[in-house]
C-alpha cells in the first residue's frame, strides 16, 4: 500500500476522497439529493471494489467505528423503513432482535445468503455495496425499559410552518436505512429483517428511493435532484477541520456515553411541487436556488466559474442588487447564516406515481446525520421555513428523529452499547 492509499484513523483513503466526487449532496436543509461522501470501507480499510470495477462485487464492511451507510459512497437504491416494538417485547426481546439483525447484516453485506428466511431473490447478486443502518426512536426507550438512557437531544422536533406530517408514514421505534446498488439486493435485505422481526417488532412504514447509478456519468460530478439542480456542493466534507464534531457524538454534557461514535438522524419525506417548479423559466429557478442550473456555479460568480467556486453573499449585480437574492436557498441555508449549524445530508429521490389531482408524488427522502438536532436541523429548518424562497415549492409530509448508535465491533451486535453499557 503506497502513501496515497494508506487509511487514516477514521478509515479514509486519499484515493477514495479524491476519486469519488459524489452522486449529489444536499445544498441545504430544505431540499436536494445527498450523495457520496467518499469513503472506501473495504475489509481492513483496503479498497472495496473488485478487479475491473464490477458494480455488484463492491463490498462495504459491516463492522467499524461508525455504522456503515453514513460516510460511505451513496448507492443507487435505498429502502427506508421503521418498525414498532411489540407490546411486552421489552429489553430482552429488543436485544434478541438486534442480535438477529446483526447476524443477517454481517452475511448480507458480505454477499452471502441469509441463514434464515433466504428467499433467493438476490441469490445471484454480489453484495452491491449493501449497507444497513439502524436508529432508535424516542418511544423505544420507554417500551424497552430504557427511559433513563434516552438522550436529551431525542426530544420531539418542533412543528414548523406549513408542515403537513402524516404520523403513519413517519416516526417509529426502530429505523432502518438499507442502501445498495441493486434494487433486488436492497428489497431482499429489508424482507429478511422484516421476517426476523416477526413477533418482536412490526413494520410501521416503508418507502423506496433512488440516486444516480455509479458509473452513469462520464466523470464523477455532484448529482441533480428532481428539480434538475446540481445539489450538494456545500455538504460538509470529511477532509474539513471539525467534520467529525458536526456528525458524530462524543460523551459529555447531556450526550450519553453509549452514543459516543453514533449520530442523530433526521428523516423527512419532502414532496416537490414539480408542476409549479417546471412552469418557472430557468433564470427564475436559478434565483430561487442561488446557483446556475447548467453548472451549479453560484450566481455571484463570473462566467466560466464552476460549481465549487465560493459563494459571495455580498456580491452585487450591475444594477446594484444582490447577485444572490435575499431569499435564495443557498443564502438562507448557508452555515454562516445559521450560526455555523451543519449536517451531513445523504438523501435520495423518490417518485411514487401521481396524486389524485394528477400532480407527481415525487421529491426527496431527506436524511441528515448530525451531532445534535437541537443545534443542527431545528434552527436551520426554522429559518428555511420562514425565509427560503424554495419552501414555496416543497411540502414536508412525513418525518422522524432517531438516535443512531455507533458501529459494531467484531463479535458485537447493533445497540450493544445501549443495552449492556
Amino acid at each position: 500500500m503506497n502513501h496515497d492509499e494508506a487509511p487514516d484513523r477514521g478509515g479514509f483513503t486519499r484515493r477514495a476522497l479524491l476519486g469519488t466526487a459524489g452522486a449529489g449532496l444536499l445544498a441545504g436543509a430544505g431540499a436536494g439529493v445527498a450523495g457520496a461522501v467518499a469513503l472506501d470501507r473495504g475489509p481492513g480499510g483496503t479498497p472495496a471494489a473488485a478487479p475491473g470495477g464490477a458494480l455488484g462485487a463492491a463490498r462495504v464492511a459491516f463492522h467499524g467505528e461508525h455504522q456503515a451507510g453514513i460516510l460511505d459512497p451513496q448507492q443507487a437504491r435505498v429502502q427506508l423503513a421503521a418498525f414498532d416494538l411489540a407490546e411486552g417485547a421489552g429489553r430482552d426481546g429488543l436485544r434478541a432482535l438486534l442480535k438477529r439483525w446483526t447476524g443477517a447484516a454481517e452475511r448480507l453485506t458480505a454477499g452471502e445468503p441469509a441463514e434464515e428466511f433466504e428467499n433467493q431473490v438476490a441469490l445471484d447478486a454480489g453484495p452491491c455495496s449493501l449497507t444497513l443502518t439502524v436508529g432508535f426512536g424516542a418511544a423505544l426507550f420507554d417500551k424497552a425499559g430504557l427511559a433513563d438512557r434516552r438522550p436529551a437531544a431525542l426530544e420531539p422536533l418542533p412543528a414548523f410552518p406549513a408542515d403537513a406530517l402524516d404520523p403513519a408514514r413517519g416516526d417509529g421505534d426502530l429505523f432502518v436505512q438499507i442502501g445498495a446498488d441493486d434494487a433486488l439486493v436492497a428489497v431482499h435485505a429489508l424482507r429478511v429483517l422484516q421476517r426476523l422481526a416477526a413477533g418482536t417488532a412490526a413494520l410501521r412504514w416503508q418507502t423506496a428511493g433512488f440516486a444516480r447509478t455509479p458509473g452513469a456519468t462520464a466523470r464523477p460530478v455532484t448529482g441533480r435532484n428532481l428539480m434538475g439542480q446540481i445539489d450538494g456542493t456545500n455538504n460538509p466534507k470529511p477532509t474539513e477541520d471539525g467534520f467529525a464534531a458536526k456528525v458524530f457524538c462524543a460523551a459529555g454534557g447531556d450526550q450519553p456515553a453509549w452514543l459516543a461514535g453514533g449520530s442523530y438522524l433526521v428523516y423527512r419525506r419532502i414532496r416537490m411541487l414539480l408542476d409549479s417548479w417546471e412552469a418557472l423559466p430557468v433564470d427564475r429557478q436559478e434565483r430561487v436556488i442561488g446557483r446556475r442550473k447548467a453548472d451549479g456555479a453560484p450566481l455571484s460568480a463570473p462566467p466560466g466559474a464552476a460549481e465549487h467556486t465560493p459563494v459571495d453573499l455580498a456580491a452585487q449585480g450591475p444594477d446594484g442588487a444582490l447577485a444572490i437574492p435575499a431569499d435564495a436557498h443557498v443564502r438562507v441555508a448557508a452555515p454562516a447564516a445559521n450560526g455555523g449549524a451543519a449536517m451531513l445530508r445523504r438523501g435520495f429521490s423518490y417518485h411514487d406515481g401521481l396524486l389524485p389531482d394528477g400532480a407527481p408524488d415525487a421529491g426527496l427522502l431527506f436524511l441528515a446525520f448530525q451531532t445534535d438536532p437541537r443545534k443542527g436541523f431545528t434552527p436551520v429548518q426554522r429559518k428555511l421555513s420562514r425565509g427560503d424562497g424554495l419552501s414555496r415549492f416543497l411540502r414536508h409530509e412525513a418525518g422522524g428523529l432517531y438516535a443512531v448508535p455507533p458501529g459494531v465491533p467484531a463479535g458485537g451486535y447493533l445497540g450493544q452499547q445501549l443495552l449492556e453499557g
